[in-house]
Formats: C-alpha cells, sequence, structure tokens
C-alpha cells in the first residue's frame, strides 16, 4: 500500500514537472514572440514620429516662405493703393480737357 502510494504520488509529481515545462515553453515562446512584435510596433512609431518631424520642418518652411510673401503682397497693394490714387488725381486734374478732345 506504501509502495501504492509513493508511485502514484512519483507519477503525480512527474506528471506535474511536464506541465510545468509545457507550459513554461510556450511562456518562452510567447514572450519571444511578444518581444518582435513590440520592437516591430516601436519600429514603426519611430517611423511615423521622423515622418512627422519631417512634415513640421517643411510646415516650418512653407510658413516662412508664406509670410515673406503676404508681406511683398502688402508692400505691392500698398503700391497699387498710391499709383491708382495718382491716377485718380490725374484724370480729375485734366478731366475738364476732355471737353476739347474729339473721340
Amino acid at each position: 500500500m506504501v509502495l501504492a502510494a509513493f508511485l502514484v504520488g512519483a507519477a503525480l509529481s512527474l506528471a506535474g514537472l511536464v506541465v510545468a515545462v509545457v507550459r513554461g515553453l510556450g511562456l518562452w515562446r510567447q514572450a519571444r514572440h511578444t518581444a518582435g512584435t513590440f520592437t516591430s510596433e516601436l519600429e514603426s512609431f519611430d517611423e511615423k514620429t521622423a515622418r512627422t518631424e519631417r512634415h513640421l520642418a517643411e510646415w516650418e518652411r512653407a510658413s516662412v516662405r508664406l509670410d515673406a510673401a503676404v508681406e511683398r503682397l502688402r508692400v505691392s497693394r500698398a503700391r497699387l493703393r498710391v499709383l491708382q490714387d495718382a491716377v485718380e488725381q490725374a484724370q480729375a486734374r485734366i478731366g475738364w480737357l476732355r471737353v476739347f478732345v474729339p473721340r
């Protein structure tokens, strides 16, 4: 009877050891797979971050160019207003000559 109990205990211990080894191997494989997935996701995140930084730098350069173009446009519009005022003044001054000029 003691021998039977010893054999049953040894068999259960061996079965427990086998289950522990199988689960340990599964955990190790899962850890490797998870590490690979985590690494690939980090690389993807780094790539997207780099692309975002490039777009931001391009936007900043475009913004500087836009500011310069807006300033040039403001100056050109001011010059145009001065020229239009000068033309209107000249037309007002010589408007009376139209009476003598045939069409």
